[in-house]
């Protein structure tokens, strides 16, 4: 190819949600030759660390009514417009193939600028309900990828079944072998999430301490907690003389995931996506406040396989997550059979659905064709 190199843009926001996705389709846009950019602004670039270097990160002002006082809510579309215009004249320099947006108000000025320019244009939303930046230019795009399937969308605009591209740490061990749960030590891996976890913190200990002999004794746990429960939440599990992991973050949660036998999680779309990948038995509990209830949304391809449990956040109490995690260890052969059909709902070749969807815009169909088979 004579001169340089197609360019794709991504827009994202500064969350693991958003941004997950985002580096999956850039790690592998990168392998295929292309040029890679990330346009976010000054919160987001600070989520951009496991990037590839190649990527170049581009920062536009955005703002979002959401935050601030009533100054601060007048400045936002001066804020969005500066970055837009600012978003458009990189554009013009250094003209895209493809923008892609993966949601939150930090892709606000690309999209709108690819928009402005008549660029082709994709959103790719994570959960099963759009979020407020993609639900705004779910009209205004050539593509909506969805990650979790279906997704609900606005009257008249047609989603792709895409999934969520998983981290290749995840990828490494799709479908890991399951050791049901019997007669020797078991693991258990509690997740909260970046958000809402104080809940779990309060009643998960309170449930598993509370399970009967042997399984008390045999279980190891790993209980993601915030930093300010994680004292009281180690000594709960100590009290009961039970080995815990406790920590506010884990960074091996791909190999924890692969030894256990049950998974504990908020159901956001990373984590389903995860646990569909490597296959694992979980308990859902949906983050209440989550906007659009998406969570709930999130979870329902695994509820409805048989491969999770889900309770309602209000209904969350000690009593009915113990009675649920005790019927799981319990039954091997069900946790199996969960474990199976967690796989059965996974798309471990998301990524490339994704990258064949770009090669799509940028009128590179043969090669599209190239990435959908096998």
């Amino acid at each position: 190819m004579a001169g340089k190199a197609p360019l794709l843009i991504i827009a994202a926001g500064g969350t693991g949600g958003h941004m997950f996705p985002a580096q999956a389709l850039a790690e592998a846009m990168l392998e295929l030759g292309w040029r890679v950019k990330l346009s976010t602004d000054e919160r987001g670039a600070r989520y951009t660390g496991a990037f590839p270097e190649a990527v170049q990160i581009e920062k536009v002002g955005s703002a979002t009514f959401a935050r601030g006082g009533v100054l601060a809510k007048l400045a936002v579309p001066f804020r969005i417009a500066g970055g837009t215009l600012a978003a458009a004249a990189q554009m013009v320099s250094d003209k895209p193939a493809v923008v892609v947006g993966f949601g939150g108000y930090p892709s606000i000025p690309a999209l709108a600028a690819a928009t402005l320019l008549g660029l082709p244009r994709a959103i790719h939303e994570q959960n099963g309900v759009l979020g407020r930046v993609n639900e705004l230019f779910a009209k205004r795009v050539q593509a909506v990828a969805c990650g979790t399937w279906p997704s609900a969308l606005p009257e008249g605009v047609e989603g792709r079944d895409i999934g969520n591209p998983v981290r290749g740490a995840i990828f490494e061990r799709a479908g890991a072998p399951y050791i049901p749960p019997g007669d020797y030590p078991m693991s258990i891996l509690v997740m909260g999430g970046s958000q809402g976890a104080r809940i779990l913190s309060d009643v998960v200990p309170e449930a598993l301490t509370s399970l009967p002999e042997p399984h008390r004794h045999q279980l190891r746990i790993s209980h993601q907690a915030r930093a300010e429960d994680a004292e009281r939440v180690t000594q709960h599990y100590a009290e009961a003389g039970m080995e815990a992991d406790v920590q506010p973050f884990f960074h091996d949660v791909p190999e924890r995931m692969a030894e256990a036998q049950l998974v504990i999680s908020r159901a956001g779309a990373s984590s389903v996506a995860d646990l569909s990948v490597i296959g694992r038995p979980s308990v859902l509990i949906p983050y209440a406040a989550a906007t659009g209830d998406h969570q709930s949304a999130n979870a329902r391809g695994l509820v409805d396989a048989g491969a999770a449990v889900l309770i309602p956040e209000k209904r969350l109490d000690p009593a009915s997550l113990a009675e649920q995690v005790q019927a799981i260890l319990e039954n091997p052969g069900g946790a199996a059979q969960m474990a199976m059909a967690a796989l059965r709902t996974g798309k471990p070749d998301a990524t490339e659905r994704l990258v064949a969807l770009v090669l799509e815009l940028s009128g590179a169909e043969a090669i599209t064709q190239d990435t959908t088979t096998g």
